[in-house]
Formats: C-alpha cells, structure tokens, sequence
C-alpha cells in the first residue's frame, strides 16, 4: 500500500516571507527612486547612479534588517528551550502533567492523553514540550543567516529589474518603461508567491500591484514638485 504523502507550506514559510519581502521591496523601492529621479528631469546618468545606490543600500538593509529582526526571534526560542530544558529537569513530574493536560484541551480523554504523554517523554521529553507547549517545530525555527541571505538576494534581482529598464529604453521613456515592467513583474511575482504559499492567485496580484502604482505615483509626484522648485 503506497505511503500517504503531502506537502505543506510550513515547510518553506521562512525563506518564502523573506524572499518575497525582498523581491518586492527591491522592485518597488528601485522603481519608485529611479521614477522620482527622472521626473525631476534629471540626466540619465544621474538615474543611473540614484538606481544603482539604492540597490546596494536597500540589499545591505535588507540583510542586516532580517538578520537582526530573525535573530532576536531565535535567542527568544532559545530561552524558551533553555527554561523548558530547567523544568523538566526540576519537575519532571509536573511537566508529564501538564503535557497531558495540553492533550486533554485538545480532545483526548486524560487516561490517553497520560499514557501519550508519558510515551513521548520517554523518547525525547524536551522535543514533546518544545513542539506542544511551546508550539515550536524543526521547520519553523528562526534562522537568521538564511533569511538574510534570501532578503538580500531577492531585493537585489527585484532591484536589478527597474536598472535594466533604464539601460535599454530612451531617456524620455524611463518613466512608462519602468512604471509598466516594474508593476507587470510585481503582479507576476504577487501571484506566484500566493501560488507557492496556496493562497488566492488574483488577491496576491492585486495587493503588490496597488501599493508598488501608489509608492511609484507618490515618488513621482515628488521629483516633479522639487524639480520645478529647485
């Protein structure tokens, strides 16, 4: 008889929020600085330099704010850990107690929920309190090096779009040409992303569409006002 088999998205969910964070923030902060630049009429050399220093800071911030960010989440599950590792060695008794009495909430009877309890300890005490009492699994931990890494990477290719952008068209299309492949790149990112994490395609395109239109008509909006008064 063939193994029952199925794929969660909790298995991905870490690397999958930092990558998408990433790719979006670098395609809509990219896009939005490059079109707030050129609506101030400025040359496309200067665009060039405005684009191409927002990619590097955005992806060093990207990566030390991630790294700092998932990295106090992990000493927290550490201390967590640590203080469940004290307990059972304190009161071992009273953390088979309470395990069970985490079963009998959920619906198993307490006779069951004791004998569940008492299995699980004897194979590994602290992993059972670690994944029931404290709601913590293998897949889920924070890792602050991955993260940073997904965060930095994933801004840099979804800054490196709007660049490009700039490099093949005209000096007077920048603006529509970036506009147009920036949020047409957003609204495919948005579905996949929604796609991979089993959420509703249209929602996902729809909400990084809207705010990348309003962060690059607002940035716009901007660098004509300050390129007419300066």
């Amino acid at each position: 008889m063939p193994s029952h088999q199925e794929n969660h998205v909790g298995t991905r969910i870490g690397w999958l929020r930092a990558a998408v964070l990433g790719a979006n923030d670098g395609i809509v902060s990219t896009a939005s600085l490059i079109i707030g630049v050129a609506a101030a009429t400025a040359r496309t050399t200067d665009i060039i330099i405005a684009g191409s220093a927002g990619l590097v800071a955005g992806a060093m911030s990207m990566a030390a704010g991630e790294y700092v960010s998932v990295s106090a989440q992990a000493d927290t599950e550490k201390a967590e850990i640590a203080f469940e590792r004290r307990e059972l060695a304190d009161d071992p008794a009273g953390e088979l107690v309470e395990l069970a009495g985490i079963y009998v909430a959920r619906g198993v009877d307490r006779a069951t929920a004791l004998t569940v309890a008492a299995q699980l300890m004897a194979r590994d005490a602290l992993g059972a309190h670690v994944r029931d009492e404290l709601d913590l699994s293998a897949n889920a931990r924070a890792r602050p090096v991955q993260a940073a890494f997904a965060s930095a990477a994933s801004f840099t290719v979804g800054a490196a779009m709007p660049l490009v952008a700039v490099f093949t068209v005209p000096s007077t299309l920048v603006i529509p040409a970036v506009s147009a492949s920036s949020l047409i790149v957003l609204a495919i990112l948005g579905g996949l992303s929604a796609r991979t994490g089993n959420a509703v395609v249209w929602k996902g395109m729809l909400r990084v569409t809207f705010w990348g239109v309003f962060a690059m008509t607002a940035t716009a909006a901007i660098g004509r006002l300050i390129g007419t008064t300066v």
